[in-house]
Formats: structure tokens, sequence, C-alpha cells
């Protein structure tokens, strides 16, 4: 079971760009009968394995390496403090935060699917190319290099401070708020943006990991390892699909899939 849950995370990072970790923090408090505290950590350790192995996967010139380690270093600063957060809140209170975050994503990813189908066929774990999503970017590439001004840092950290205090907080790796965040702030297109976002969440998540383990402990290091094996297949199998499977239909799929975990979460708690 544990490395079912693990799998779920790899395939969901491959086929839809993002939500891996949003599956797994309710998936290892329901079948595990995890705390969410736990729960969270495991998961930010899991995302961050299969996140980095997404990484290794990918041709390296994807990767809009200047913006990304900019949104880097404000996530994985941040993430420190999130955890740290997450240690003032009732277990209730972070499951209501959680469960708001989902709905956020998957009206989000929803909307897009009817809205824009074409955006859906662009995936993590997929190859391709596809237009430039912001083309007028606060980060300027001249003569191939990029050039980091006042706006391109103040816009790319201050994206990363809040993906990271999710991170930390919630135990979400931020996918769905760092591969928009890249659009924006470097004009780059989907497909390098989701490139990108691999190592900003493998290295976010374990800052946000590693906080866990520093601030909370406890954590059952064999589940870790079970659920990370579960997420290193997974990617490898969404990699396999994505082309296969990617589409509006899929990202519709995910989002309900999103909302009935989200409402057996809150039948076990409130049951």
């Amino acid at each position: 079971m544990t490395i079912a849950v693990g799998l779920l995370i790899g395939l969901v990072l491959g086929l839809t760009g993002a939500g891996g970790s949003l599956f797994a923090v309710p998936l290892l408090a329901l079948l595990l009968h995890m705390p969410l505290q736990q729960a969270t950590g495991v998961a930010l350790g899991a995302v961050a394995a299969s996140a980095f192995f997404g990484v290794l996967q990918r041709d390296r010139s994807d990767i809009a390496w200047t913006p990304a380690l900019v949104i880097l270093v404000g996530g994985s600063l941040s993430a420190p403090l999130g955890r740290w957060l997450s240690a003032y809140f009732d277990e209730l209170w972070l499951l209501a935060a959680f469960s708001l975050l989902l709905l956020w994503v998957a009206f989000s990813m929803w909307r897009q699917a009817l809205a824009s189908p074409d955006k859906a066929q662009v995936l993590r774990a997929g190859s391709g190319h596809s237009e430039s999503v912001h083309p007028q970017a606060y980060c300027e590439k001249v003569d191939g290099q990029w050039r980091l001004g006042a706006p391109c840092v103040a816009v790319a950290g201050l994206g990363g401070i809040g993906a990271g205090v999710l991170s930390g907080l919630l135990g979400v790796g931020g996918g769905f708020v760092i591969v928009p965040l890249l659009t924006l702030v470097a004009g780059l297109t989907m497909q390098q943006a989701v490139a990108s976002s691999l190592l900003v969440i493998s290295l976010v998540s374990g800052s946000g990991f590693l906080s866990y383990c520093w601030f909370s402990g406890g954590l059952d290091y064999l589940v870790l390892l079970q659920v990370s094996i579960g997420g290193v297949v997974g990617m490898l199998l969404g990699g396999r699909f994505a082309e296969r499977l990617a589409g509006p239909h899929l990202q519709q799929g995910f989002a309900g899939m999103l909302l009935l975990t989200l409402a057996a979460m809150w039948l076990a708690a409130l049951g």
C-alpha cells in the first residue's frame, strides 16, 4: 500500500505536470492512518526524490537556470519558515488550509481544461515544444544570457518565498505555483517551465523535508523509502505514457479525483 501511494505521486507528476503531493498527504493520512504533520513530512521527502529523478531524465538545455535559481533561493529559505509555522496550527486548521488549496487547484485545472485545452497537452514528463505564454517577461535573456534586473529578482524571489511557505506548511511541492510563475517571470514556453520547475520542486521540497526532520522528527524512514521508490517508478511510467494520455479529459479527471480525495479525508477526520 505504501509503495502504491508513492506510485501515484510519480504518476501524477509525470502525467499532469504537478500535484503529486496533493494526493500524497491525504492518502498517507487516510490509508496509513498517519497524523497530518507526519504525512506532510513523508510527502515532502518523496516528492523531492521523485522530482530530482525527473531532473535527471530531462534535457538540461530545457532548464532556465537563472530564473529557476532565484525562485529556488526564495523557496528554500522560506520552506523552513512554513515548517516552523505548522507547529502552531491545530491539525483541523491545517486540514482546512490544505482543503482550500486543493479546491483552488482543482477549480483552476478544470477551468483551464475547458478554456485552454491545448495547454493540457504540455506535461512535465512529456517531450515536444510549445509557444511562450508570456512573451513580455520580467527576466530578460540577452545574447543567450539571462539578465537579472530588479523586477526579475523581486517577482521571482517573492514567488519562490510563497511557494516555499506553502511547501513547508502543507507538505506540497508547489509545482502548481512554480510552473505559471516561471512562464510569467521568464517568458518560458510551458515545456521549459515544467522542466525548470522540477529542479525547483526537488530542492524546495528537500528543504521543507529537512526542516521537518529538524523541527518535528519522528519520521518513519522505511515508509519514506517505500513511498520514494514508488514515486520514482511512477515518474518512469508517467514519462512513458504522458504523450498518449495527455489532454483536457485527464486534467478534468485529476481535478475530480482531488475533490473525491478531499471529501474522503474530511469524512475520516469528522467521523
